[in-house]
């Protein structure tokens, strides 16, 4: 079984965890798989030992080209028992990656499988399978630097539902600065950690209005919360510095300079109240959230399809970002559209094997019908 060989292989990010296996190997077994049932592979090094693999199947004449996509990497694993050793229990397969996202690889490869056995009369059938999503995105980038599609479907995990958006994010840096000092001397030392608690509160009622503000129609609200933080030297000494590391989810049309705006103006807003405040923001990455055009047909023949291979679904919206947001700015209009499953960067981590037998049918049906 494809996705149990994928799971088996350890593919955690090396950007994300110190020391992480990459996706050499992945990659390797991957392009391997392709070739076997028939696809012109190509390898794209992105960085060193990590590329990108892209899969091509042509149709016999000219039509619409469709790519799938998903990527090889995967989060830590710190205290899970057997990350690597593919467990299937009650229709389950249990495993680091298993939903995120090795059961959405496994599906829309077998669904090229499956379409090179039947013959694609039109157009071409793109398979991406790419590095570094659970980082920065660096396999996404530099892929549709050299691919395009008309189409395509990210094989994220939706539980079998059509997602048509997903919300973007903003990487903050915070800095709240005082003085350093004995710390039997009061009136020498200003607490830098202290006042980040400042900030803290103001973040957190922040937080508590974008929760309570009007939802976006299917991504619902945006919202922040304090990620890392770390601060001071010793016990018995005035903290000089403390650092603040936070995520704002974004929604419709914010970005991560609106996000940054948001902070400075509590920064600002502080300072104003105490002279001696002293703070610094700064953004260091964002992603936009992402929409499929309105009248973009894809969503549409993909429901027909998955509703054509035995499951019900509908349009939805989803929280975490997703590569679609690459695809999209590149001009390539994409839907998610995975295996259900429960244990995102979790523990224990599983994929429905059945709904990967949907995905795969359903992503076949699809090629067909929009090649």
């Amino acid at each position: 079984m494809l996705l149990r060989e994928l799971v088996a292989i350890d593919s955690v990010n090396p950007s994300l965890v110190a020391g992480g296996a990459g996706e050499a190997r992945i990659a390797a077994a991957i392009a391997e798989h392709m070739q076997r049932i028939g696809l012109r592979v190509h390898l794209q090094e992105v960085a060193g030992g990590r590329s990108n693999v892209i899969g091509v199947l042509d149709g016999r004449s000219a039509g619409r080209s469709l790519m799938f996509c998903g990527h090889m990497d995967t989060v830590g694993v710190d205290d899970m028992d057997a990350p690597f050793t593919p467990d299937i229990r009650d229709d389950r397969l249990y495993g680091r990656g298993s939903q995120d996202m090795k059961g959405g690889l496994a599906a829309m490869i077998d669904a090229a499988r499956v379409t090179a056995e039947r013959g694609l009369e039109k157009g071409r059938l793109i398979v991406a399978a790419v590095v570094d999503e659970e980082y920065e995105s660096i396999g996404a980038d530099a892929l549709v630097r050299e691919w395009t599609a008309d189409a395509a479907v990210v094989t994220e995990p939706t539980g079998l539902q059509v997602a048509i958006c997903h919300k973007g994010f903003a990487w903050i840096d915070i800095e709240t600065r005082g003085r350093a000092a004995h710390g039997s001397r009061p009136r020498d030392g200003r607490d830098a950690i202290m006042r980040m608690g400042r900030v803290l509160h103001r973040l957190e009622r922040l937080d508590r209005e974008l929760q309570s503000g009007t939802p976006h129609t299917i991504m619902g609200t945006g919202s922040l919360h304090a990620s890392i933080i770390g601060g001071g030297r010793e016990l018995s000494s005035y903290p000089e510095r403390c650092q603040l590391q936070m995520e704002r989810r974004l929604v419709g049309e914010e970005t991560g300079d609106g996000a940054l705006r948001e902070v400075r103006a509590i920064l600002d807003d502080l300072a104003r109240d105490d002279p001696e405040f002293a703070g610094t923001a700064a953004l260091s990455f964002s992603r936009p959230p992402y929409e499929l055009p309105t009248d973009h047909p894809i969503a549409d023949l993909l429901a027909g399809a998955v509703e054509a291979s035995g499951a019900s679904t509908q349009k939805v919206g989803m929280s975490f970002w997703t590569d679609a947001a690459v695809l999209g700015e590149a001009g390539i209009p994409s839907v998610l559209f995975g295996p259900g499953g429960a244990g995102l960067h979790s523990r224990e981590e599983y994929v429905t094997v059945p709904d990967v037998v949907t995905c795969r049918d359903a992503l076949g049906r699809l090629a067909a019908a929009w090649c």
